[in-house]
């Protein structure tokens, strides 16, 4: 029987952290991660062996990264395991015990049951998964029309990508326009603007009825009565907690069929923890049960369990998912963080919202300069901020971040209006017209 302290079920992004995170504080203890892919694909970058990155060999997380921590990997897949023994099985043979165990399984591709032919010949979902992407990429080589039903961030950049490599791409989304699930419709507006300038089709408020084909793909059709043709499908509909491992072993799961922990990412059995797409998730500001899967959040999560492993911290916590998101269509990039003016009243909040659009350089007379506009959403009764968006550059990403950082500190309008931020011609936004401070100008002068 094979022995470690902390045993680490899942190698992806969560995976890592927790391992890297938990050595670091507890270098005595000795770590396993348990992965069953012989590689392992950086998550956020999926979309991007399509097109920019032309091979999933340039989309990999080194193992290096483990080996310099001093963290053992075992590739191999457990497929039983015992809470009170403290002990697993794997599919090659071998028997682990354990101290500590984190669920590290991440998610799989969701198909709705309801949707016909989604078992026919060239349909393809998007899961971390190398050997399956790498057959989807062979198979798009001879593809010209291409349909994807979901028109959430996979998507929209599994599109984009695939635009750019001059295939014709529809995007089917059921809802008014793309993305509509995380920007207020002005955002999302400008998203599918960008997205059909840049030649991507899109089909919104209109849903797959059923998929067309004897055995082989021949298009789709929608349920206003509309067939497209085509090629090849790609459901990028969302995705389930990988939780059958953790239920069978009884780990309890809540009504979404997430892994129930707590704010320091434990299980009902303090020596179990589980983080990342399989484990529950609160939202910030409602604590209501959330769906909402990101690696960002799985990296927090699992910097937490990492830590916690054999030592809590009061002020290490996992307070709810602020869901933080941020992508690039072309030289523009979107993100978003916290709740949108449009969740937020339907949430109940009394918000007031301002929006200021600015530039990313000073002067704007400099090469590569770009349009920058925040919107921020703030509380009436006490200015506190509750979201915000981002439409600008390169430097959006960051921006947003800043946002989320705002909102996890609880920070105010008048703190953004009295804060100090530093500034440079060639990478910020001018002092004078600094758009997240002028953002929080107007809704200042709005409440």
């Amino acid at each position: 029987m094979e022995k470690t302290d902390v045993l680490i079920i899942g190698g992806s992004a969560s995976g890592i952290v927790t391992a890297t995170t938990g050595k670091s504080n507890y270098p005595n203890k000795e770590f396993m991660v348990v992965r069953k892919e012989k590689k392992v694909l950086v998550p956020c970058g999926i979309p991007y062996i399509f097109g920019s990155l032309e091979s999933s060999e340039k989309n990999l997380v080194p193992d290096a990264v483990l080996d310099k921590a001093g963290v053992k990997l075992k590739v191999d897949e457990v497929i039983s395991l015992d809470q009170a023994k403290k002990t697993c099985k794997t599919a090659d043979g071998a028997e682990i015990s354990f101290d500590k165990l984190v669920f590290a399984t991440g998610s799989t591709t969701k198909i709705p049951k309801w949707l016909k032919g989604a078992d026919k010949e060239d349909v393809f979902t998007v899961p971390k998964d190398k050997d399956y992407l790498d057959k989807v990429s062979a198979r798009l080589k001879n593809c010209e029309k291409i349909v994807v039903v979901g028109g959430g961030f996979i998507g929209v950049e599994v599109s984009d990508e695939l635009n750019k490599s001059g295939k014709d791409v529809t995007i089917v989304e059921i809802l008014p326009h793309v993305l509509t699930l995380a920007f207020d419709e002005e955002i999302a507006m400008k998203a599918e603007e960008t997205l059909k300038s840049r030649g991507v089709k899109i089909k919104s408020g209109a849903g797959v009825k059923e998929i067309l084909g004897s055995k082989k793909v021949t298009g789709v059709l929608l349920d206003n009565g509309e067939r497209l043709d085509a090629d090849i499908i790609i459901l990028s509909m969302g995705y389930s907690p990988n939780t059958v491992l953790a239920e069978e072993a009884g780990v309890k799961l809540n009504e979404k069929g997430f892994i129930r922990v707590d704010e320091y990412m434990r299980t009902d059995n303090p020596d179990v923890f589980a983080v990342g797409d399989c484990a529950e998730k609160k939202d910030f500001f409602t604590r209501k049960t959330s769906s909402i899967m990101l690696a960002s959040t799985a990296c927090a999560e699992a910097r937490i369990a990492g830590m916690s492993l054999y030592k809590l911290s009061a002020v290490k916590t996992f307070g709810g998912t602020i869901a933080i998101f941020a992508t690039a269509l072309g030289e523009t990039g979107f993100g978003v963080a916290g709740l949108t003016e449009d969740m937020a009243r339907k949430e109940g909040f009394d918000v007031v919202a301002g929006t200021f659009e600015g530039i990313d350089k000073h002067p704007g007379t400099l090469p590569n300069t770009n349009k920058q506009m925040v919107k921020l959403i703030a509380a009436r009764d006490s200015g506190m901020i509750l979201g915000g968006g981002v439409i600008g550059g390169p430097s959006t990403g960051e921006l947003t971040n800043i946002i989320g950082f705002a909102i996890q500190n609880k920070m105010t309008i008048n703190s953004l209006l009295t804060a100090q931020v530093g500034t440079h011609p060639l990478v910020t936004a001018p002092p004078t017209a600094y758009p997240l401070i002028k953002a929080a100008e107007v809704v200042s002068k709005k409440l």
